[in-house]
């Protein structure tokens, strides 16, 4: 089965989006295939605000229909407590609210934007997505990663070259409760970082220090930005480590 396929079977259907790769890709082949498709973005302590701000501008660049949900996920106290499986929560809790929005607006299709990259064993929250019948039409199709970057670019979509990004909750290690307090002294060190010109790199919680993770191409211009890196993160961490294994 093709994307053209899928959506004759599926000609109306709406869409978890975040605004990243994968989502924007399926909304713009939607528009493509002539569905009616509808995107949604669930806006929670878990989503930094560029994903926000990305998103807004890729479905209007791409003339489609977004509508922001707030979800405070940390509501959930199994989501807050952090277990290792707190993904499947998270994602059970968020679809519901999709699929709940979703019908409500007359759709009963809810897609996602998991490839066929994604590897469905290490995902927890891929059982909720099951449970809930979210199709994964890029999975379904057998795109890939590079596949989908490769036709993203093609097509002209500003996502195409976007770097992998991860919920901010994935920086916390399992079995701390999270906070949204933590959360935002995660974002903030991000965005400090992301200012000053890197790219694709994670600020992880270590304790009560941020432990920096980057690529290996980086790590001499980590060293080299060591006292400016400490001071623009001062605010969040006192204590801020470079993990010296590659991201």
């Amino acid at each position: 089965m093709n994307l053209n396929e899928f959506f004759q079977r599926h000609p109306k259907a709406a869409l978890g989006f975040s605004g990243g790769v994968d989502s924007s890709y399926l909304l713009y082949a939607a528009k493509s295939c002539g569905a009616e498709v509808k995107a949604y973005f669930v806006r929670s302590p878990f989503q930094p605000q560029f994903e926000l701000e990305d998103a807004r501008k890729a479905a209007e660049k791409l003339q489609a229909e977004l509508q922001v949900i707030k979800l405070d996920v940390l509501q959930d106290e199994k989501v807050a407590a952090n277990p290792p499986n707190r993904c499947y929560y998270c994602k059970k809790a968020i679809f519901s609210k999709l699929a709940a929005a979703a019908s409500a607006d007359g759709y009963s299709v809810l897609m996602d934007g998991t490839n066929a990259s994604d590897p469905e064993e290490e995902r927890p929250g891929m059982q909720a997505l099951q449970e809930l019948e979210v199709l994964s039409p890029l999975r379904l199709c057998g795109l890939t990663k590079e596949q989908i970057r490769r036709r993203s670019k093609e097509a002209g979509l500003f996502t195409w070259n976007k770097p992998a990004y991860a919920c901010l909750a994935t920086r916390i290690p399992a079995g701390r409760a999270i906070t949204a307090e933590l959360l935002q002294k995660v974002e903030a060190a991000e965005a400090e970082l992301a200012a000053m010109g890197l790219s694709d790199f994670r600020v992880r919680v270590f304790h009560d220090a941020a432990r920096l993770q980057v690529k290996a191409a980086q790590f001499a211009w980590a060293a080299e930005q060591r006292q400016q890196i400490r001071n623009r993160l001062a605010p969040y961490f006192e204590t801020v480590l470079l993990d010296l294994e590659e991201r």
